[in-house]
Protein backbone atom coordinates (compact mmCIF):
# COMPACT_ATOMS: atom_id res chain seq x y z
CA UNK A 1 0.00 0.00 0.00
CA UNK A 2 0.97 3.55 -1.23
CA UNK A 3 0.13 6.60 1.03
CA UNK A 4 1.14 9.82 0.15
CA UNK A 5 0.34 12.60 2.57
CA UNK A 6 -0.04 16.45 1.65
CA UNK A 7 0.50 18.29 5.02
CA UNK A 8 2.58 21.68 6.11
CA UNK A 9 4.93 21.89 8.59
CA UNK A 10 3.43 24.79 10.73
CA UNK A 11 -0.24 23.25 10.29
CA UNK A 12 -1.43 21.80 13.89
CA UNK A 13 -3.76 18.98 12.67
CA UNK A 14 -1.05 17.73 10.06
CA UNK A 15 1.49 17.34 12.96
CA UNK A 16 -1.65 15.67 14.78
CA UNK A 17 -2.47 13.56 11.74
CA UNK A 18 1.01 12.47 11.76
CA UNK A 19 0.98 10.93 14.98
CA UNK A 20 -2.22 9.79 14.29
CA UNK A 21 -1.47 7.91 11.16
CA UNK A 22 1.78 6.39 12.48
CA UNK A 23 -0.50 4.80 15.34
CA UNK A 24 -2.70 3.46 12.85
CA UNK A 25 -0.06 1.95 11.09
CA UNK A 26 1.44 0.61 14.07
CA UNK A 27 -2.31 -1.55 14.20
CA UNK A 28 -1.92 -2.41 9.99
CA UNK A 29 -0.71 -6.04 9.07
CA UNK A 30 0.02 -4.57 5.31
CA UNK A 31 3.15 -3.46 3.98
CA UNK A 32 3.12 0.30 3.71
CA UNK A 33 5.12 2.87 2.03
CA UNK A 34 4.19 6.52 3.13
CA UNK A 35 5.38 9.70 1.49
CA UNK A 36 5.05 13.08 3.02
CA UNK A 37 4.54 15.85 0.15
CA UNK A 38 4.45 19.77 0.05
CA UNK A 39 1.08 22.18 0.82
CA UNK A 40 1.63 25.52 2.04
CA UNK A 41 -1.40 26.87 3.99
CA UNK A 42 -0.61 30.57 3.28
CA UNK A 43 2.41 30.68 1.06
CA UNK A 44 2.35 34.59 1.35
CA UNK A 45 6.00 36.04 2.30
CA UNK A 46 7.07 36.29 5.90
CA UNK A 47 9.48 39.39 5.76
CA UNK A 48 10.01 39.27 9.40
CA UNK A 49 9.09 37.45 12.26
CA UNK A 50 5.66 37.35 13.80
CA UNK A 51 4.37 35.23 16.59
CA UNK A 52 1.71 32.63 15.19
CA UNK A 53 -1.22 34.11 17.56
CA UNK A 54 -0.89 37.64 15.72
CA UNK A 55 -0.77 36.71 12.53
CA UNK A 56 -3.73 34.28 12.75
CA UNK A 57 -5.67 36.74 14.98
CA UNK A 58 -5.51 39.14 11.91
CA UNK A 59 -6.54 36.60 9.59
CA UNK A 60 -9.45 34.99 11.57
CA UNK A 61 -11.32 38.05 13.02
CA UNK A 62 -9.50 38.46 16.07
CA UNK A 63 -7.78 37.81 18.95
CA UNK A 64 -10.58 36.13 20.71
CA UNK A 65 -11.72 33.90 17.92
CA UNK A 66 -8.11 32.94 17.41
CA UNK A 67 -7.10 31.85 20.81
CA UNK A 68 -10.45 29.52 20.72
CA UNK A 69 -8.89 27.83 17.86
CA UNK A 70 -5.41 27.62 19.56
CA UNK A 71 -7.19 26.27 22.66
CA UNK A 72 -9.12 23.70 21.03
CA UNK A 73 -6.50 22.15 18.83
CA UNK A 74 -4.31 22.22 22.02
CA UNK A 75 -6.45 20.24 24.27
CA UNK A 76 -7.14 17.62 21.52
CA UNK A 77 -3.75 17.30 20.55
CA UNK A 78 -2.73 16.77 23.86
CA UNK A 79 -4.61 13.90 24.29
CA UNK A 80 -2.81 12.08 21.62
CA UNK A 81 0.64 13.46 23.42
CA UNK A 82 1.44 16.68 21.21
CA UNK A 83 2.53 19.59 23.00
CA UNK A 84 1.55 22.78 21.08
CA UNK A 85 2.78 26.14 22.53
CA UNK A 86 1.07 28.81 20.60
CA UNK A 87 2.82 31.46 22.92
CA UNK A 88 5.81 30.52 21.36
CA UNK A 89 5.10 29.67 17.95
CA UNK A 90 6.43 32.03 14.90
CA UNK A 91 4.53 32.09 11.80
CA UNK A 92 7.00 30.98 8.72
CA UNK A 93 6.86 30.64 4.77
CA UNK A 94 7.49 27.10 4.51
CA UNK A 95 8.58 26.66 1.07
CA UNK A 96 12.26 26.07 2.56
CA UNK A 97 11.34 23.96 5.28
CA UNK A 98 9.56 21.95 2.60
CA UNK A 99 12.92 22.25 0.34
CA UNK A 100 14.69 20.87 3.76
CA UNK A 101 12.27 17.73 3.66
CA UNK A 102 12.64 16.92 0.17
CA UNK A 103 16.92 17.16 0.76
CA UNK A 104 16.35 14.85 4.13
CA UNK A 105 14.23 12.80 1.64
CA UNK A 106 17.43 11.98 -0.29
CA UNK A 107 18.71 10.32 2.84
CA UNK A 108 16.38 8.67 3.79
CA UNK A 109 14.91 11.10 6.42
CA UNK A 110 12.11 12.68 5.59
CA UNK A 111 9.06 11.78 7.97
CA UNK A 112 12.29 11.93 10.60
CA UNK A 113 12.83 15.76 9.21
CA UNK A 114 9.35 16.47 9.03
CA UNK A 115 9.03 15.49 12.83
CA UNK A 116 11.86 17.69 14.23
CA UNK A 117 10.76 20.71 11.91
CA UNK A 118 7.49 20.44 13.66
CA UNK A 119 9.02 19.70 17.11
CA UNK A 120 11.28 22.50 17.12
CA UNK A 121 7.66 24.85 15.51
CA UNK A 122 5.21 23.96 18.20
CA UNK A 123 7.07 23.15 20.85
CA UNK A 124 10.54 25.19 21.08
CA UNK A 125 9.28 28.38 19.07
CA UNK A 126 11.95 28.32 16.09
CA UNK A 127 11.34 30.62 12.70
CA UNK A 128 11.17 28.13 10.46
CA UNK A 129 11.42 30.86 7.86
CA UNK A 130 15.44 31.41 9.01
CA UNK A 131 17.43 29.04 7.04
CA UNK A 132 20.65 28.94 9.77
CA UNK A 133 17.47 27.92 11.69
CA UNK A 134 16.51 25.44 9.60
CA UNK A 135 20.20 24.17 9.56
CA UNK A 136 20.14 23.65 12.88
CA UNK A 137 16.86 21.74 12.70
CA UNK A 138 18.81 19.12 10.66
CA UNK A 139 21.25 18.50 12.95
CA UNK A 140 19.30 17.90 15.75
CA UNK A 141 18.59 14.58 13.82
CA UNK A 142 22.18 14.06 13.05
CA UNK A 143 22.47 15.50 9.17
CA UNK A 144 25.26 17.74 7.89
CA UNK A 145 24.16 21.11 9.02
CA UNK A 146 26.79 22.76 6.55
CA UNK A 147 25.14 20.99 3.60
CA UNK A 148 22.06 21.40 4.73
CA UNK A 149 22.37 25.47 4.40
CA UNK A 150 24.04 25.14 1.33
CA UNK A 151 21.38 23.50 -0.27
CA UNK A 152 19.06 25.90 1.24
CA UNK A 153 21.33 28.90 -0.28
CA UNK A 154 20.83 27.36 -3.39
CA UNK A 155 18.04 26.42 -5.82
CA UNK A 156 18.17 22.99 -5.11
CA UNK A 157 14.54 21.12 -4.25
CA UNK A 158 12.89 24.21 -5.45
CA UNK A 159 11.41 22.16 -8.28
CA UNK A 160 10.10 18.91 -6.32
CA UNK A 161 8.53 21.51 -4.09
CA UNK A 162 6.34 23.06 -6.55
CA UNK A 163 5.68 19.42 -8.31
CA UNK A 164 4.15 18.86 -4.98
CA UNK A 165 2.32 22.18 -4.79
CA UNK A 166 1.05 21.94 -8.34
CA UNK A 167 -0.19 18.26 -7.96
CA UNK A 168 -2.25 18.85 -4.46
CA UNK A 169 -3.77 21.59 -6.75
CA UNK A 170 -4.59 19.00 -9.47
CA UNK A 171 -6.24 16.75 -7.27
CA UNK A 172 -8.49 19.40 -5.80
CA UNK A 173 -6.88 19.42 -2.46
CA UNK A 174 -7.58 22.26 -0.24
CA UNK A 175 -7.61 21.53 3.12
CA UNK A 176 -4.48 19.31 4.80
CA UNK A 177 -3.36 17.06 5.94
CA UNK A 178 -5.09 14.91 3.16
CA UNK A 179 -3.90 10.99 2.97
CA UNK A 180 -4.09 9.56 -0.82
CA UNK A 181 -4.04 5.82 -0.68
CA UNK A 182 -2.56 4.26 -4.06
CA UNK A 183 -3.66 7.07 -5.58
CA UNK A 184 -7.53 6.32 -5.52
CA UNK A 185 -9.11 6.95 -2.47
CA UNK A 186 -8.51 10.21 -0.17
CA UNK A 187 -8.36 10.14 3.87
CA UNK A 188 -8.92 13.59 4.83
CA UNK A 189 -8.52 15.47 8.12
CA UNK A 190 -6.41 14.28 11.55
CA UNK A 191 -8.83 11.34 11.81
CA UNK A 192 -8.05 9.19 15.25
CA UNK A 193 -5.93 6.25 14.80
CA UNK A 194 -8.90 3.65 14.47
CA UNK A 195 -10.87 5.35 11.66
CA UNK A 196 -7.75 5.47 10.01
CA UNK A 197 -7.21 1.48 10.57
CA UNK A 198 -10.68 1.00 9.53
CA UNK A 199 -10.13 2.89 6.09
CA UNK A 200 -6.84 0.82 5.63
CA UNK A 201 -8.30 -2.20 5.90
CA UNK A 202 -11.16 -1.59 3.99
CA UNK A 203 -9.41 -0.82 0.83
CA UNK A 204 -7.26 -3.21 1.84
CA UNK A 205 -10.51 -5.46 1.28
CA UNK A 206 -11.79 -3.58 -1.95
CA UNK A 207 -8.31 -3.99 -3.75
CA UNK A 208 -8.39 -7.41 -2.86
CA UNK A 209 -11.88 -8.11 -4.07
CA UNK A 210 -10.80 -6.34 -7.41
CA UNK A 211 -7.75 -8.15 -7.50
CA UNK A 212 -9.71 -11.60 -7.69
CA UNK A 213 -12.19 -11.04 -9.67
CA UNK A 214 -15.16 -10.90 -6.81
Amino acid sequence: MDIQVWSDVVCPWCYLGKKRLEKALAEFPGEVTVTYRAYQLDPSPVPHPVRTKDALAAKFGGRERAEQMFAHVTSVAAGDGLRLDFDAAVAANTFDAHRLIAWAAGQDRQADMLDALQRAHFSRGVDLGSRPALAEVAELIGLDGAAALAYLESDAGTGAVRADLTQAHELGITSVPTFVVDGKYAIQGAQEPATILAALEEITRRETSVDVGL
